[in-house]
């Protein structure tokens, strides 16, 4: 019986480290609050509040895909610039991006998504327009991590550190259709 209690913990321990999570991180003083929109048939992530300076994570069910768009407090609920993910998709890669398409002005608030344990691959930008974000449906800016962690930055940073978004990514950039499943 002690044997089976150590495998339980063991594989509990497993399903721990595979979580899909994205940190949220305020990089600014202003509070907002994420609001999640999970792809038809998706499961439901309630919206979190991310404070001016602070971080948030949030667990993303395993093979979670949809998006996510930021408020500034006191401003009215208009969907802006997305956060996008496909978390454990083909191969149990993580697809993400940051699109513009929905409102391309919205340029406080979800600014750069890239993995937990780096700055390659980076979507989005500190300051927008950029190149390295998602603006139109045939776009080829949907960027791939074998890893399931995730930081998302909102707001604009006070540092003066310069992030190097130009630097080659390990995996290339993808079209949306073949994110999706469309491969032809």
């Amino acid at each position: 019986m002690k044997a089976f209690a150590t495998i339980v913990t063991l594989l509990a321990s497993v399903v721990a480290v595979a979580a899909n999570t994205v940190s949220f991180i305020g990089e600014d003083s202003t509070t907002r609050t994420v609001y999640f929109t999970p792809n038809e048939g998706g499961s439901e992530i309630d919206a979190v509040t991310v404070e001016g300076g602070a971080s948030v994570s949030v667990d993303f069910p395993d093979s979670w895909v949809g998006n996510w768009y930021a408020i500034k407090e006191g401003d009215e609920n208009i969907p802006g610039m997305l956060g996008e993910v496909a978390f454990n998709a083909w191969g149990d890669i993580t697809f993400f991006d940051v699109s513009a398409i929905v409102n391309a002005d919205d340029k406080d608030n979800v600014k750069l998504i890239y993995p937990a344990s780096g700055m390659i691959p980076t979507s989005g930008c500190e300051s927008f327009p950029c190149d390295n974000a998602y603006y139109l449906p045939d776009d080829v800016q949907t960027k791939a991590t074998s890893e399931s962690e995730l930081i998302c930055t909102l707001g604009s940073s006070s540092s003066d550190k310069k992030r190097d978004l130009e630097a080659e990514s390990p995996l290339p950039n993808f079209k949306r259709d073949f994110v999706l499943g469309k491969y032809a």
